[in-house]
């Protein structure tokens, strides 16, 4: 099998000041491949929806001084702004959802630009993107990125693939809210899409665009029966709606069409979540990822995508 160049990128922006020189330094170490590039892409948008109560917030001046570092200690290979040009913006939402839309982030502010950003904006066949929170355990005989190259050249159903939602039960059951089926190539197969981790082939995604736009419901109940385009006409002009969620725009293309997501089966690399980045995270941050790093998780954890905090203290 050729190992066909792949393009590792990192969404930052001021949330992530409290861990990132924590978190993106390890899963630089544990994914343990020669990428074509290691890219943060900086959010330099104003915080919008529930972002804005995320605690530790810190300044523009305060992030790029971190990504500074980030570059200076050879951890990533680049710091880039997502462009947030008119002419940018309108150009790519027309490749990717066939329309003009004004809203750079969805109903949370989560930066539906920046992420089509990086991934037009990604060199080489394939891109990975992380979070910048997530936490992943690896074994060093083993790169879930090259498997999951290999099975994506091998089953063209696969949009995209991640590593192993959570750490290993000994029955290989997961904790799932949505349904998922068992491939004997060796992985599960999800019509839903997470945007936390996904590695994808860059000619096969662009297969799903466009993608179907999709709005917050309306308290005014009639205007939700209006046609989509429509909707998206008013909502440029009047400023009101609000984007929903694009995994959710991308998992609804999913159901439509042949692709799948999927997530590798192998125990030797899974992820963890943390949902709860309070102050008691952020203090037994380094000593967590020290635990995962060693492939150490307590029973409890099994099986499970979300960081269950209390048992790692």
């Amino acid at each position: 099998m050729s190992i066909a160049s792949c393009s590792l990128w990192i969404l930052v922006a001021r949330t992530d000041l409290p861990f990132m020189m924590h978190t993106i330094p390890h899963l630089v170490k544990m994914s343990k491949l020669k990428f074509s590039e290691r890219v943060l892409a900086v959010d330099t948008a104003p915080l919008t929806g529930d972002k804005v109560g995320r605690p530790g917030i810190g300044t523009l001046e305060e992030l790029r001084e971190r990504c500074d570092r980030l570059l200076r200690d050879g951890v990533v290979d680049k710091v880039v702004d997502i462009d947030y040009s008119g002419a940018y913006h309108d150009r790519v939402y027309r490749k990717h959802f066939g329309s003009r839309i004004r809203y750079t982030h969805n109903y949370k502010g989560y930066p539906i630009l920046g992420t089509i950003f990086h991934i037009e904006e990604a060199q080489g066949d394939y891109m990975l993107h992380y979070d910048s929170d997530m936490l992943l355990h690896q074994q060093p005989d083993y790169s879930w990125v090259e498997e999951g190259i290999k099975l994506m050249q091998q089953n063209p159903e696969v949009m995209a693939i991640r590593p192993l939602t959570g750490p290993p039960t000994e029955d290989g059951s997961m904790y799932q809210r949505m349904p998922y089926e068992r491939d004997p190539h060796g992985f599960y197969t999800f019509k839903f899409f997470s945007s936390r981790i996904y590695l994808i082939d860059k000619k096969r995604f662009d297969k799903l665009l466009p993608l179907p736009v999709l709005w917050r419901p309306y308290r005014q109940k009639i205007a939700n029966r209006l046609p989509v385009r429509l909707q998206t006409i008013l909502n440029n002009i009047a400023g009101k709606g609000a984007l929903d969620s694009w995994e959710v725009m991308v998992s609804n293309q999913l159901e439509a069409t042949q692709y799948v997501r999927g997530v590798l089966d192998s125990p030797k690399a899974w992820t963890v979540h943390p949902k709860d980045r309070g102050s008691e995270f952020i203090e037994a941050l380094p000593k967590i990822i020290e635990k995962v790093e060693t492939g150490w998780y307590p029973p409890e954890q099994a099986g499970h995508y979300d960081l269950q905090l209390k048992y790692w203290l």
